[in-house]
């Protein structure tokens, strides 16, 4: 996503726990609430691996400036640091759905 906010392995990570536990019921508050505790307890897990939810402190610089995505690119952190946190993200997701059986 590379501007510097929330992770795009997290980001993805939601995307996917809305489809899978969101349904028509989310139009309400209360049914929404099902949803929302799955983001909380992921985003808890995640930050309990990697310290943070944002691009900006997992990398350790601003890639949506020039200079943070020039240095990035340099330190190849795109082929790194990012893969890990996808992996992280895909096990955290896995694990959940684990214990939902």
């Amino acid at each position: 996503m590379r501007t510097g906010d929330t992770c795009g392995a997290v980001a993805g990570a939601v995307m996917v726990l809305g489809l899978r536990y969101g349904s028509e019921e989310c139009v309400t508050a209360a049914g929404r609430a099902a949803v929302y505790g799955k983001v909380e307890e992921f985003t808890r897990r995640f930050r309990e691996r990697n310290g943070f939810l944002l691009c900006r402190d997992l990398l350790g610089l601003d890639t949506s400036t020039p200079e943070g995505l020039a240095k990035a690119k340099e330190l190849n952190l795109f082929r790194t640091r990012c893969p890990a946190l996808v992996e992280d993200a895909a096990a955290i997701l896995e694990e959940m759905e684990g214990e939902a059986e």
